[in-house]
């Protein structure tokens, strides 16, 4: 049985780390009563519990002493890390798996990259290997982390260089929350065009997730729950709704530990085939080898349905093929994108619970129709089945779509960039920074422009004649 680690950045990649570990501890609880240290909590964590292996281990949320998370927990501000130890799940952690600072990077990705990265790179290799060494047969490195700031986007994406020289062989998996336009941080379009040059040249797989558009989801959750209308009560063990979480935080005009948790359940339905028995199991190396063609197009686009379970759930087929259907529309993707019109280079989806075989293959062929292909992967679908679904639902879907309706937010970002650049607004907060020069703003704009062109040639096909398409020679 494979492992992996999940490396936390940043304060916004510890809360969604923070959020991960509290709802695996809630899955696992559920599913494995007994409490036995078994393959499937394997996976995430490792037993300290000094009776052995086979004794019985309680996972419930507060008394989880023998068990430790595989994760290492960055950030250059201490705080959301501190929260974390104080709370529910502090038992999880030690202090071999933690570095803190206290300064903070202003928001800068260079202070993040350039800076904290020289300072802490031999600690960031001694806590990575301490973690890798408790692993068995160690698979896959999951980053979290944020765009915008300057620890997440700048520290994030050098370890992620780290891993890449450190761990050749492992697969990186990175989650990158990306600002909203009406993000409050001046100098987030900086930091994160500075931020995707590296995930353009060291991640194998990025799953990109927009603030903006998490908080529309949880606001048609909110207006589902409050509308009173027959069988639209939420029921109260639904994860997604859940207040409950390892860090107790005061009330906030958005719904953070909310949207939080949806990231959460992404981690944990990708990872659910890795963790649990299913008739169709898909390994993670089987998403980059069959979703990513190309090498720097390893953006994936993610939907998660149902995201809320409701007290009707007495018609599944209808339910079943709805889940199908909200996997598709542009209401359920975690970034402002609509898949189902623009272009597919591959598409994988990944069911948990009571779904059979045939009704996966019933629903691709009733979607695949109205969905557009490239011309060379008409049949780029990748499924997997997962016998246990989440807590509180009898089925779910997870679907992953390498397809260029991610080039819009690619777009905005680059927009947004130019008209700071153009002003050259700030820059000089990151050009006095040691080893930064004016060179990896142009460097990496010139990245994401080149990214964007080929999603622009790709596009440019879709609407051709399958035959023309195959005559076309896209240089990718």
């Amino acid at each position: 049985m494979a492992q992996s680690v999940i490396v936390q950045v940043g304060q916004c990649g510890n809360q969604v780390g923070c959020c991960f570990w509290d709802l695996a501890l809630r899955e696992h609880a559920a599913v494995n009563r007994k409490g036995i240290y078994d393959d499937s909590l394997k996976n995430f964590f490792r037993n300290v519990d000094t009776r052995g292996a086979g004794d019985g281990i309680d996972i419930s949320k507060g008394k989880i002493c023998s068990l430790k998370a595989r994760a290492v927990l960055i950030d250059m501000e201490e705080g959301v890390v501190n929260e974390i130890l104080q709370g529910p799940l502090k038992d999880i952690f030690d202090s071999k798996q933690l570095i803190t600072s206290v300064s903070g990077s202003g928001n800068n990705w260079a202070v993040g990259y350039k800076f904290f990265g020289s300072l802490y790179r031999d600690q960031i290799v001694e806590r990575l290997r301490q973690t890798a060494e408790h692993c068995d047969c160690l698979q896959c490195f999951f980053i979290i982390h944020s765009m915008g700031g300057g620890t997440g986007s700048g520290l994030g994406t050098f370890i992620l260089n780290v891993l890449e020289d450190e761990f050749p062989e492992v697969y990186r998996f990175v989650t990158s929350v990306f600002p909203s336009g009406e993000d409050d941080v001046i100098t987030s379009p900086y930091n994160s065009v500075l931020a995707m040059k590296e995930l353009n040249e060291h991640a194998d797989c990025v799953l990109p997730i927009e603030n903006e558009s998490l908080f529309d989801i949880v606001s048609k959750i909110n207006q589902m729950v409050t509308s009173g209308k027959p069988g639209q009560t939420v029921k109260p063990e639904s994860l997604v709704t859940s207040n409950e979480g390892g860090i107790k935080k005061k009330p906030q005009k958005k719904p953070f530990d909310t949207m939080n948790n949806i990231v959460g359940n992404l981690l944990l339905n990708l990872t659910s085939s890795a963790r649990f028995e299913g008739s169709l199991n898909m390994d993670l190396n089987e998403i980059t080898m069959n979703l990513v063609p190309f090498p720097q197009l390893h953006y994936l686009v993610s939907s998660l349905t149902p995201l809320y379970t409701l007290a009707d759930v007495n018609i599944p087929p209808r339910r079943l093929d709805q889940m199908f259907s909200d996997a598709f529309s542009k209401n359920h993707q975690l970034i402002q994108a609509d898949p189902k019109h623009s272009l597919y280079l591959a598409c994988a989806l990944l069911v948990r619970g009571n779904v059979q075989i045939s009704d996966l293959r019933r629903n691709i062929e009733r979607l695949k129709s109205s969905l557009h292909f490239v011309s060379w992967n008409q049949e780029g679908w990748k499924t997997s089945l997962c016998s246990v679904p989440p807590v509180g639902h009898s089925h779910s879907l997870l679907a992953l779509a390498n397809n260029t309706c991610v080039k819009p937010t690619f777009m905005e970002l680059k927009r947004r960039f130019t008209k700071l650049y153009k002003k050259r607004a700030h820059l000089h907060h990151y050009l006095q920074v040691d080893g930064m020069e004016e060179s990896c703003f142009t460097e990496a704009v010139s990245s994401l422009s080149s990214l964007i062109e080929r999603y622009d040639e790709l596009d440019a096909t879709k609407d051709l004649p399958i035959e023309d398409q195959r005559r076309l020679n896209i240089v990718i």
